[in-house]
């Protein structure tokens, strides 16, 4: 197993920024790679993602989470082999630090090489940027999810 660990602070309260994550449908607009998630129920979601010429599907299943401190996942299906938790501390009662770490295994050569030379690190680093840019543009959320699993 590989690991990535990636820190951002937003200028957002952590109900906005929290509200925001988990509009797991709406994570194409800012995760690149990711062409389409389809929320099932309230626990498990579909993933379609496109990365490096390479088409994946899978499903998630979120194990644990908290409004307003984290949401924890990990793959129930597919080729993709990954848990997760993204964190949220608030830093005043206007900006969020957002702290998202990541398991995962390496499939293949391809997958292997880029984990050789830290390319989903760059990839999570450049997803918690566009969110940051998402929300900051918007100001507000366009959703969220408040129940505690």
């Amino acid at each position: 197993m590989s690991r990535v660990q990636e820190t951002i602070d937003v200028d957002v309260p952590i109900s906005t920024a929290y509200n925001q994550w988990t509009q797991f449908e709406q994570f194409p607009m800012f995760m690149e790679g990711v062409e389409e998630i389809t929320q099932i129920d309230d626990r498990h979601n579909r993933w379609k993602t496109k990365i490096a010429g390479v088409s994946r599907e899978f499903d998630t299943e979120i194990v644990d989470q908290v409004p307003d401190d984290h949401v924890a996942w990990r793959t129930v299906t597919g080729e993709v082999k990954q848990s997760g938790m993204v964190s949220f501390q608030p830093l005043d009662s206007g900006h969020t630090r957002i702290v998202m770490s990541m398991d995962y295994q390496p499939e293949g050569l391809a997958e292997k090489a880029a984990d050789m030379v830290n390319m989903l690190d760059r990839q999570v680093r450049g997803d918690l940027k566009r969110f940051k840019n998402f929300i900051e543009k918007r100001g507000s959320e366009t959703g969220g999810y408040r129940g505690k699993l």
